[in-house]
């Protein structure tokens, strides 16, 4: 954490309220003061550019040629590296489908990782997902919800798993759901066939988000609405969309941003271990990834397989793609994934009070600086 007093002048700073022009300080890794038009002290000149909170990633495999599910605790410091040097200062690690021990040694070791501050928990994508909608996940190691698992994974995570995703529509799959609102886990629907009443039941027993809307669900329907209506509509659920110009046609985007509002958005990554690397091969857990043009898909079947995304390009896809306001985009990006996991109080958007999660973007919105509590990642 930052232990210095710091001013950051000629800014244009995205607070939740509006876009200004002006000054802020820091203090012992907090925001202090916001102020605008001319700074009352020299600062750091941040020259016109534009500052939005730091990014909440609450979906991300890995990266930097790195993946979460490996279970390698040097391997998984680097991929958060990654992605903080791209805006994530918050950043959630996702595992994949895979036998209990091997889940819960990489939820074990992930937890130290957050113990240490680089993580901010560690999210369950699987086993208790539909078969049929399985898409990168080793479809031998799908099995029925038990709550006995889940609490022994949980118990492995030690109070640092934030999140499940899981198939409503599966034998005791609603007694799961209740069991991770029992223990403070969000439960996340996806990877699902379920019908629009199944995922009604599911939000009923506790799941209030929606992981990677629209991909690996089923399409809306006139008739059969499915669980992609249910969870639009619904008031308690957050959808996570990915922003990558491939996973989610833009008007898609903007369908559900519209109906579900900034409030109930969060933009994520998914992204796998090709995420900043070139196009080749990659793992995901037990399965095999080809990248190419920047698009993962299994090598076995072609299904497109977690994204080469970082939220910087999400955040800046959704203002120059999708129209949406910096006001929003941060919202989307940062405030909102941030109440998910409850850190609201202290990130997601720039607050007096808050921690100086910030990033310090230039006239293309491209990553120009970083401050993660007040220190610079990535000095603009």
């Amino acid at each position: 954490m930052g232990d210095m007093s710091a001013t950051l002048s000629d800014a244009r700073i995205v607070t939740p309220d509006g876009v200004h022009d002006g000054w802020l300080t820091i203090e012992d890794g907090r925001i202090t003061h916001i102020g605008r038009g001319q700074a009352p002290r020299d600062g750091h000149d941040l020259g016109g550019r534009t500052v939005v909170p730091g990014f909440v990633d609450i979906h991300s495999h890995g990266g930097a040629g790195g993946s979460f599910p490996d279970g390698d605790p040097g391997t998984a410091a680097e991929v958060a590296a990654f992605h903080l040097g791209r805006g994530s200062t918050t950043l959630v690690a996702s595992l994949v489908t895979a036998a209990p021990g091997t889940l819960a040694r990489a939820a074990s070791v992930l937890a130290d990782l957050c113990e240490q501050g680089l993580l901010a928990g560690v999210h369950f994508e699987g086993p208790y997902i539909a078969r049929s909608r399985c898409g990168a996940h080793e479809p031998t190691l799908l099995r029925a919800p038990d709550v006995a698992e889940f609490r022994a994974l949980v118990k492995a995570g030690r109070g640092h798993v934030r999140m499940l995703t899981i198939a409503p529509e599966l034998p005791d799959a609603l007694d799961v759901v209740r069991e991770a609102a029992a223990e403070g886990v969000i439960a996340a629907i996806g990877h699902s066939d379920a019908t629009y009443e199944q995922t009604l039941d599911g939000i009923e027993a506790g799941a209030t988000v929606a992981t990677h809307l629209y991909n690996a669900l089923p399409p809306l329907g006139h008739r059969a609405p499915g669980p992609v209506a249910a969870l639009l509509q619904d008031e308690r659920v957050t959808v996570e969309l990915i922003n990558d110009g491939v996973h989610v046609h833009p008007a898609m985007l903007r369908l559900a941003m519209d109906a579900a509002g900034a409030d109930r958005t969060a933009l994520i990554t998914d992204a796998m271990a090709a995420a900043g690397m070139g196009d080749g091969r990659y793992p995901l857990g037990p399965m095999t990834v080809d990248v190419k043009d920047g698009v993962a898909r299994l090598a076995e079947g072609g299904a497109i397989a977690g994204s080469t995304l970082t939220m910087d390009a999400a955040f800046r896809r959704t203002v120059r793609e999708v129209g949406r306001s910096l006001v929003d985009a941060a919202r989307m990006a940062s405030l909102t994934p941030a109440r998910v996991l409850g850190l609201d109080g202290e990130t997601g958007s720039i607050t007096v009070g808050k921690y100086a999660d910030l990033v310090v973007l230039d006239e293309d919105l491209g990553v120009a600086g970083v401050m993660k509590r007040g220190a610079w990642v990535r000095r603009p």
